[in-house]
């Protein structure tokens, strides 16, 4: 592992103890998410940059006699009838997206057998994704669907810790998914074990393909960290400790996101919502960042060429979205040094993106003066890092990894986090075992 930006010595190991959705930009819609941001820590007067852009967020999406208290009877009644409409809205879109999707796909066995795979091993998962979706639908520590913008999709789910007593370290998170099927309940596991360490998360949604290219993809996320960025204090997040987070796709479209921000910053007549120096790191997880090179390698893994290129709005512009060969244009390379620390984690069998795209990035990063670092997990797979490991309780890795470096440099924080309890087990052993083999990715 490269010296600078090293983590932190590893944390000491505490006692273990047992223990599709796709929104419409309707009124309705917007009113109704409105009612689930709350602020977490009540203030009597926000801090600059904090709270203001959420009150303003709010009161754009609910209109005055939305705000006025209704009897319950009738608050149950409206907010049945808007389950109804939003169902009914969402089974056509994701219907329509569905045909348009397999226009692109065929009939070609490469994606039939992964598909095929992919059922296998979602069942096999099936006891921990029902545990986690109890806790998703019905915990108190999470916030589901906060509108942060005004077009589809636009929404995002807070996960809280237990006790919000004081503002905590907030991890944007940005989920995988192909560029195709990424939904922000993927994060709810992440989002539930971080929360357990008293780190709030926000995991975004965003418009996914054919309903946006990678474009729409890229502002989508940039809108979503800059309601994070504006509204950090409502919700109970340190505005000064803010970090992102990326997964597969996710990895990179965050990191698109970053380079593009930068470049935005550098030039004179950019208009900005939120600023690159208000990341305090970014962490990018099983991700590809040339995409020249990895156009072929998704083919062959059933991600069609034809289908890709488009989602990368066609063969000229996958340079424009690899941000491996971007930070190497001469034009840019003053502004590279104004990124956040930058820390690539990846596992070393990983066969859907190979670990040496992030290895790759981190030495290119380092050539034009960027601060980044990697980290590899010997044997790991694409999903072993973000699902068998977390589901399979005990200590994890890549998340004590994450973890360090939030908290470095905090020792009562860690002392702390050293006290508590290990997550326990959702899924039995045999059946991550036989996960492992069968997965798709």
């Amino acid at each position: 592992m490269p010296s600078d930006l090293e983590l932190p010595p590893r944390l000491p190991s505490p006692s273990p103890v047992g223990e599709a959705e796709e929104r419409t930009s309707s009124p309705s819609a917007s009113s109704a998410a409105s009612e689930d941001a709350r602020p977490i820590l009540l203030r009597a007067t926000p801090q600059a940059g904090g709270g203001g852009g959420g009150s303003s967020r709010r009161r754009r999406n609910a209109n005055e006699s939305s705000l006025r208290p209704l009897p319950s009877q009738t608050r149950r009644s409206q907010s049945f009838g808007r389950e109804v409409s939003h169902a009914a809205a969402e089974t056509y879109l994701l219907t329509r997206l569905a045909i348009t999707l397999l226009r692109y796909l065929g009939l070609g066995y490469r994606w039939i057998t992964k598909f095929l795979a992919l059922v296998c091993y979602a069942t096999l998962l099936m006891p921990g994704f029902v545990q986690v979706g109890y806790f998703y639908f019905f915990s108190s520590q999470v916030r589901r669907s906060i509108v942060y913008g005004d077009r589809p999709r636009n929404r995002l789910d807070l996960y809280l810790p237990l006790n919000v007593d004081s503002l905590r370290p907030v991890v944007v998170f940005i989920t995988g998914g192909a560029w195709i099927i990424g939904y922000k309940a993927w994060g709810s596991l992440l989002g539930r074990r971080l929360a357990e360490k008293g780190i709030i998360v926000a995991c975004l949604d965003y418009r996914n393909f054919p309903q946006g290219t990678i474009s729409d993809m890229v502002e989508d996320v940039s809108e979503g960290i800059s309601f994070v960025c504006k509204n950090a204090e409502c919700y109970g997040c340190d505005p000064n400790r803010i970090y992102l987070m990326g997964q597969s796709a996710g990895a990179h479209i965050a990191a698109c996101t970053i380079l593009n921000q930068t470049i935005k910053e550098s030039g004179e007549k950019e208009s900005i919502t939120w600023s690159i120096s208000q990341i305090k790191a970014y962490f990018g997880i099983s991700g590809g960042y040339n995409m020249l090179e990895l156009v072929d390698h998704f083919h062959r893994r059933g991600l069609y060429r034809s289908l890709f290129l488009s989602i990368m709005e066609g063969e000229q512009s996958l340079w424009q979205f690899s941000p491996e060969i971007l930070v190497q244009d001469p034009s840019i390379k003053h502004v590279v040094a104004l990124m956040p620390p930058i820390i690539l984690f990846h596992g070393t069998s990983d066969k859907s993106i190979p670990s040496n795209s992030s290895e790759k990035f981190v030495h290119t990063l380092k050539d034009v003066g960027a601060k980044a670092n990697f980290v590899m997990y010997d044997g790991k797979t694409h999903t072993d890092l973000f699902l068998q490991d977390p589901l399979r309780g005990g200590r994890d890795e890549l998340l004590e990894d994450i973890i360090k470096a939030i908290y470095a440099g905090d020792e009562v924080e860690c002392a702390n986090l050293a006290l508590t309890p290990l997550p326990r087990r959702l899924v039995p052993e045999f059946m991550l075992k036989l996960a492992h083999k069968i997965s798709p990715f």
